[in-house]
Parts: structure tokens; sequence; C-alpha cells
């Protein structure tokens, strides 16, 4: 077996690799604290961290070398956003990288993108009907992409809009792109529209890794309570209704991160091979981050509820961010779509 064919089925982390996660998680654990984050709900969005982070060269190191950026693999970008998810972190990276990687396919190469000096949202829903729509950084973007028929456009606004209150604590907004002060038409046909479709994937792919994270953090807060509390006379982490869930939670950690990174993988090296692994690892986290975190809440009792608790914190989080696709159960159908249409049409069932 070469190497190439190996890779397809390995997925264990280089020492570079390694590194990237050291420095990204010493970074938030030095600037992202969860007071922090508690500090920045009201707006979804803490510019001073941005611009910490983008200093730090995570939104460069997204970007492929020929529009100015770092050249970094979709695989990296997910040990990134699984160190964004762990802190919880109120910055739009995910949908500005997207979105800017987007944006160098169609041929826009802007310094100020590339260094995040400027915020691109993305219009992620997985159906987009005329109209009005959400985007999630929509309160804090300078200009966002989204589509309009068969052509990709880059829209501006000289006033940004309001934010709405989410659930994922976002700063989200509603966004029109009929009352757009600035329009351009960054490309049209069915290769713009299949570029936009790449960059949903790896938003679902970004979005599943950085799940998977906030659910590595939400169990090692929910562990650390359960040593510390005792029923008659033993810690209660020892009891199965604890120890078990906690197991639970640790499958669901390594199970998402081992299918993002996968997922990221095909995106990037064969693309056309498993069309339906980003799909899967997003659906899979938006429910198992869900249900994780609620267990988490459960373990610290009375305190898991209680507006002061990290667990709070990680639980409307892990609920709110998928949402911004939409329901996450039309995903869930267009998978089951790609892989109908592949069995329709005889093709052997790939590689597990």
């Amino acid at each position: 077996m070469d190497r190439f064919e190996l890779r397809r089925l390995d997925y264990s982390l280089t020492e570079d690799h390694k590194d990237l996660i050291a420095a990204y998680r010493q970074f938030f654990d030095t600037h992202c604290s969860i007071e922090t984050v508690w500090a920045a709900e009201e707006s979804g969005f803490d510019k001073s961290l941005w611009e910490r982070l983008c200093a730090m060269g995570a939104s460069s190191m997204a970007l492929p070398e020929s529009a100015g950026g770092d050249g970094a693999t979709l695989v990296d970008l997910t040990l990134v956003a699984e160190e964004i998810g762990r802190a919880v972190a109120p910055v739009p990276w995910i949908e500005h990288v997207c979105a800017a990687r987007l944006a160098a396919r169609l041929g826009v190469a802007d310094p100020e993108i590339v260094s995040g000096a400027r915020i691109l949202g993305l219009d992620v829903r997985a159906e987009r009907p005329g109209g009005a729509r959400l985007i999630g950084s929509g309160a804090v973007a300078e200009e966002i992409i989204v589509t309009d028929g068969d052509e990709v456009v880059l829209l501006g606004y000289d006033t940004r809009a309001p934010r709405v209150d989410n659930l994922g604590r976002l700063p989200m907004a509603w966004i029109d792109p009929a009352t757009a002060d600035h329009r351009s038409v960054l490309a049209t046909g069915d290769e713009a529209l299949a570029e936009y479709a790449r960059a949903l994937d790896e938003w679902r792919i970004l979005t599943a890794a950085a799940l998977a994270g906030l659910v590595e953090q939400t169990m090692t807060v929910a562990a650390e309570f359960a040593k510390t509390r005792y029923t008659l006379g033993v810690p209660i982490g020892t009891l199965q209704a604890i120890s078990h869930p906690l197991a639970n939670m640790a499958i669901v950690v390594q199970g998402g991160r081992n299918l993002s990174r996968r997922a990221a993988w095909f995106l990037d090296n064969e693309p056309d091979e498993r069309p339906e692994l980003p799909g899967c690892a997003f659906v899979f986290m938006a429910a198992e981050a869900a249900q994780a975190a609620t267990m988490a809440v459960h373990i610290q009792g009375g305190l898991g509820v209680s507006t002061e608790a990290a667990a709070t914190a990680y639980l409307v989080r892990a609920r709110g961010w998928p949402l911004v696709a939409g329901d996450p159960g039309q995903t869930a159908q267009a998978v089951g779509r790609i892989i109908a249409q592949r069995e329709s049409a005889g093709d052997p069932a790939p590689a597990a």
C-alpha cells in the first residue's frame, strides 16, 4: 500500500499538527477564559480576541499561497476549529475563512481579507430562498457572500445590520441582498455554484470539528466536577449513571474528530470520492454535541443549569451553532440523496 492510499485510512497527526494544536490551545487558554466568553455575549464578538487571533496567522493560514496566504490544508484548519470550539471563542473564524477561501477560488485576493482586517460573512443555510436571510456573522462582517440564482455575489453595507439575539450567542443578523449598498458578482454558472457548495462543505467540516472540541471541554468540566462530589462516601464519577455518559462523550469526541478529519482529507484530495462525508460529520456532531452538553449540565445538577456555570455556556452553543445552517435534518436528507444516487448508479461501496 503506497503512502497516498494509506493516508486515505490513517488520520493520525504529524509532529507539525501536534505543534499547531499546542500553539492554539495555549493561545486560547491565555486570551479566552470563560469570563471573556461571557463578557462578549451581548455582541457575540470580541474584537480584541479576533485581532490577536488574526495576528497569530489564523486567517492567513487558511488561504492559498496564490492569494497571499500560507496554504494550510483543510485538515490543518480542523485542528484550529477544534480549539475554537474548546474555548467557545466569540470570533467568526469559521465563516470568515470559508468565505475567504471561496473568494480566493473565484479570483478575489485582497490582503485585508487574508489578514482578517476585513471580515467576510457567508450564507451557509442548506436551503437559500430569496429575500432576507440570517447570517451567522452578519452583525460584524464588512462584506457577505451569498448566492442569487446562478450568481455568487459579494454584498457590502455602509451600515452593519443590528445583531439578532440567538441561542448560539453569535453576531447573527438579518441580511437582505436587495438592500445592499454595494453589490458585485464574483462568478456565474454551474462552476461558480459548485465552488459555493464546496465552501458550505468546508463550513460543515469545520463546524463539526469545533463541536468536537466543544464536547471534549464539556466532558472535562463534567469529569472534574464528578471527581469532587461525593455520595455515600464515594465520588459520583464512580457511579454508572455518571461514568457511562462520560465514556459516551469520549467516544463522541474521538468519532467526531476522526470523521471531520477524514471528510477534510477527502474534500482536499478526492472531492468526488466521498461527497457525503462533510454532511455526515456535521449531522453527527450537531446531534451528539447537544446531547453531550445536556448530560454535562445534568451531571452538575443545580449548579449546571445556573447562568454562571461554564456548562451552560457550552450547552447553548452546542445547540445553537449548527442552526446557522438551518435545520440539520436538511443536511441529513442531502446525505441520503447522495448515497441513494450512488447506490442506484451501481457504484461500488467505498472502503470504510
